[in-house]
């Protein structure tokens, strides 16, 4: 997320024309669209996939300024009849809106906030809706990992997410009742499982369905897609009664359907504007230099890495934790934007491919394979660090995955880069009435069997990996004993902020257990880099390549532009 002003160096056999009557700034585009789209071009994928346009002045002649990211910054627009959303444009400019009336284009220009309602329209019959779902998930990648292992059975899928992740039998293959429920019973039938989640249909009978209308000089409009866009190329929305919700983005906007039968409010805005809004947002505004501009490099290659997340609803990212935090520009400030302009068109790669840029706010001391918390092959430079820039534990000689080792470990408080963070280590009491409580909602939420159950009998860790994560837990209840694995212990708990904690039970005073007290570090998955951890190795002098280098091992920061292949499935 932020950038140098490098040189690229154009390498490739066949010359460029440029027509001499061009302007310099012309002749730069020019030759940016015919350079990246080349099919010899290494990162012509990314650069295609995102499209290609005009910077706003010659200052941004750079390619990588002029990538576009489809950003959804509400995503669901319709879930219920009070949503509302107001767009207001900047002093003395004016909205420009494009949709549709009767299948005519229709282009209406207001200097005055224009307000987005749910109208629910009554269908003439009801409407079936139906998806197969193969598998819910906590995270996208967990749910990524699953859609692999479909597609290799021979089965096309998609990723969706109405609410939490989902791998649904493709809409355009499974197109029909019967197909679905051919397909259904024949994974059913057969050894064509998933070996995370059991398949299910899931069908809605609609009556009504969610339609978008707004009013412009006493008149009303309807239509499924609208356009807006400005002169100064900034608007301000607002979802919420909240002053503190009323965000100014870049860039243009386009209201659409998604898959769900609501719409997305998307966010059409080139990379380096769209960093502008996430690394204030992610580490803050007064974190060290160096930090920050490690903050930024990670943050554009999350972003380029992770362009296809949310294909199924015609976006690219989203703007929550799911993705990154891009809550637009109003919490730009000098600090950040100076890290981003320091690093333009840096990211981070391992063997020329962008790299799995994770990262999180604490690892609790050590971080983790990408295995400890997701289904999926592990990235060789996503691997356990002690995260202190000490001499202060030996992984190879005292494994995490050891249950006394870990507790060892976690009883350390000082020498490590979030020692003084009010987070780093923490101790949290639950009765088991909580974690009955919690336990039932995210077991119904999964479609779990054992929802059903009535009493929590006990709880124990039965495997964790070398960092100390917890690998798998078993919990038994009054109709048996299953196991949550991974990265579902953080959604199945309220208690754990991490899964880098043991259990200690409970009686206070009583003959039966009244609870368990978490005890652990850290906030987040663990994977990659530490924000907080970040931050002290930049007050101890590190620099941001440095930074990078302690977290994601054997990595190396490259310009755009430097033949580098995406990670684009």
């Amino acid at each position: 997320m932020i950038g140098w002003h490098p040189q690229y160096q154009y390498n490739a056999t066949q010359p460029v024309k440029i027509y001499s009557k061009a302007s310099v700034w012309e002749k730069s585009i020019i030759f940016m669209k015919v350079f990246f789209c080349r099919p010899s071009f290494k990162l012509a994928t990314t650069f295609c996939l995102i499209g290609l346009a005009a910077a706003s002045s010659p200052m941004e002649s750079h390619a990588d300024a002029d990538l576009k990211l489809k950003i959804g910054i509400i995503q669901r627009f319709g879930d219920t009849k009070t949503d509302k959303l107001k767009l207001t444009p900047t002093s003395g400019d004016r909205l420009k809106l494009e949709f549709a009336v009767d299948d005519k284009p229709k282009t209406l220009v207001t200097a005055n906030p224009l307000e987005l309602e749910t109208v629910m329209e009554t269908l003439p019959q009801p409407k079936v809706q139906e998806v197969l779902v193969l598998g819910d998930f906590r995270t996208f990648e967990t749910a990524e990992d699953d859609a692999r292992n479909w597609r290799s059975q021979g089965i096309e899928v998609e990723v969706a997410q109405p609410d939490g992740w989902q791998v649904w039998a493709k809409r355009e293959v499974y197109n029909s009742p019967l197909l679905r429920r051919l397909l259904l019973n024949s994974i059913e039938a057969s050894a064509r499982k998933s070996p995370y989640k059991s398949p299910y249909l899931d069908t809605q009978i609609l009556e009504q369905v969610p339609r978008v209308s707004w009013v412009v000089n006493g008149q009303r409009y309807s239509d499924n897609n609208l356009k807006i866009t400005t002169t100064k190329n900034l608007v301000r929305v607002n979802d919420s009664e909240k002053a503190s919700r009323n965000r100014l983005y870049a860039g243009n906007l386009n209201l659409q359907p998604n898959a769900y039968g609501t719409y997305s409010l998307i966010n059409n805005v080139p990379l380096e504007t769209y960093l502008r809004g996430v690394v204030p947002y992610e580490i803050g505004t007064k974190a060290p230099g160096a930090s920050l501009e490690a903050q930024a490099i990670i943050a554009r290659t999350y972003a380029l890495r992770n362009v296809r997340r949310f294909a199924v609803d015609n976006y690219q990212l989203c703007a929550t934790t799911h993705c990154q935090v891009y809550q637009g520009l109003n919490g730009a400030a000098k600090t950040t934007d100076q890290a981003i302009a320091a690093t333009r068109g840096m990211v981070l790669t391992y063997n020329n491919e962008l790299v799995d840029a994770l990262y999180s706010s604490t690892t609790g001391g050590v971080t983790a394979f990408f295995s400890d918390v997701w289904n999926g092959e592990d990235r060789p430079y996503l691997r356990p660090v002690v995260d202190t820039a000490e001499n202060i534990w030996d992984l190879s000689a005292k494994s995490l995955a050891n249950e006394q080792n870990f507790r060892d470990f976690i009883s350390l408080k000082q020498g490590f880069n979030e020692s003084t963070w009010n987070i780093f280590r923490w101790n949290k009491e639950t009765s088991v009435e909580d974690i009955t409580w919690h336990l039932q909602k995210f077991l119904r939420a999964t479609k779990n069997p054992y929802a059903k159950f009535k009493s929590l009998e006990a709880m124990a860790i039965t495997k964790r990996s070398e960092s100390g994560r917890i690998l798998e837990m078993a919990i038994k209840t009054d109709i048996g004993t299953f196991t949550l694995e991974k990265d579902e212990i953080r959604s199945a708990f309220a208690a754990p902020r991490s899964t880098l904690f043991y259990l200690q039970p409970l009686n206070k005073g009583t003959p039966k257990i009244w609870g368990y007290a978490f005890v652990g570090g850290g906030l987040g998955h663990g994977v990659g880099l530490s924000q907080t951890g970040a931050q002290n190795l930049a007050r101890l002098g590190w620099s941001s390549a440095k930074i990078l280098q302690f977290y994601y091992p054997d990595t190396e920061i490259k310009v755009l532009g430097q033949g580098i292949q995406p990670n684009i499935d």
